[in-house]
């Protein structure tokens, strides 16, 4: 059996589409695969490093005003509808998958015009414009929330959750209480922006950190993202805060075991993009969700807003984020027990973490094999 898989521009893209091929794979382990990407995305270097064959298309997103770049983008989307006419030709799919980005709709297009059965998994509450167009040709679509079902075909659309890495529900509490040296005794607060980071949040988090150190009943593991590590380094020293003294802060450029830092997490605070909400809801951890405020469409804060209101998580605007207002947050949440219970709670009555293995089956009934 072959399946061609798409999705690209961003790791929200790319890691749910290796998490629903490792999911296939589990199933029918002799199953070939074709990821098609582009050259200049991250789908680039992550694919090949998983072991994957890979293949590229040239296209580029249109600007959202008149442009006579977009023409070109034109020529350029057209000239890549024919080329991913020509991989799925060659590659001969028994089913074609998408999860988001433009490069997926060339080749999901492409695909449902030549009869191959497909579907495409939207992640967020708003969804991207190439799954708006895509959602008129393929055969099923996979959605992650379910306010995202009314901007789809009804007879299309099901509701499955986000697929998450298997790893974040095998990660035990102990084993990340050990691998990051922390007390197991206190609760334990994990701040991410993601790899990249989040200036924002790493500049209101010195003022936390100065809050926080050395608290008998509270740890703090923060992830700057690699491009951030330094800045925020400087600013710690300005603060005048030692974190060997503090005992209880840590900061690292980037994790590389996130699952297990996620297995001993009593609080996060994060940004809002949805896989990270996934792994967070999965695992039933309450969070303090602080939207990316030049998503496409906005869609982070509306992502944050549906967790906000199902009680699983509060919400800080990333124009409203002060050192103030994030420790305000954090001492009412850490100091009400009952408080951060229920929204733990709510948290893992959001959870999916069965949600990779149900969309990896409704890819293989596609093929009827």
């Amino acid at each position: 059996m072959r399946i061609i898989v798409s999705g690209g521009g961003t790791g929200g893209h790319i890691y749910p589409a290796v998490t629903l091929i490792r999911a296939i794979q589990r199933q029918v382990p002799d199953t070939e695969f074709l990821y098609v990407g582009t050259e200049d995305g991250l789908e680039a270097d992550i694919i090949p490093k998983e072991g994957l064959p890979f293949e590229t298309v040239n296209i580029r997103g249109f600007k959202r005003s008149l442009s006579p770049e977009n023409i070109i983008r034109g020529a350029k989307a057209f000239g890549g509808v024919l080329k991913a006419m020509g991989i799925v030709r060659r590659f001969r799919p028994d089913a074609a998958v998408g999860t988001g980005g433009y490069v997926c709709g060339p080749i999901l297009l492409a695909a449902s015009l030549m009869g191959v059965p497909s579907l495409i998994q939207e992640q967020n509450v708003v969804p991207g414009i190439t799954n708006k167009l895509l959602s008129r040709f393929v055969s099923k679509i996979a959605i992650g929330t379910k306010e995202a079902e009314p901007y789809f075909p009804k007879d299309k659309v099901v509701f499955t959750g986000n697929p998450i890495r298997r790893e974040v529900m095998e990660a035990g509490r102990e084993a990340g209480i050990d691998a990051f040296g922390l007390d197991p005794s206190k609760k334990t607060v994990l701040v991410s922006g993601g790899s990249r980071g989040a200036r924002s949040i790493n500049r209101a988090m010195i003022g936390v950190l100065r809050r926080y150190a050395g608290h008998p009943h509270v740890q703090i593991l923060h992830v700057t993202g690699s491009v951030g590590y330094d800045e925020t380094m400087q600013g710690i020293r300005a603060a005048n805060i030692d974190l060997e003294k503090a005992g209880n802060l840590f900061v690292k450029p980037y994790l590389y075991n996130m699952p297990q830092a996620m297995a001993c997490t009593d609080l996060a605070v994060f940004r809002a993009g949805a896989i990270g909400i996934a792994e967070l809801t999965a695992r039933g951890i309450p969070s303090i969700l602080i939207p990316y405020p030049y998503a496409a469409a906005n869609h982070q804060e509306h992502n944050a807003r549906a967790i906000e209101q199902a009680g699983a998580a509060r919400m800080i605007l990333d124009r409203e984020l002060t050192e103030e207002r994030l420790i305000s947050v954090l001492e009412e949440l850490l100091t009400e027990d009952e408080k951060l219970r229920l929204m733990a709670e709510a948290s893992r009555r959001l959870g999916r973490p069965q949600a990779a293995d149900e969309i990896a089956s409704m890819i293989l009934a596609l093929t009827n094999r």
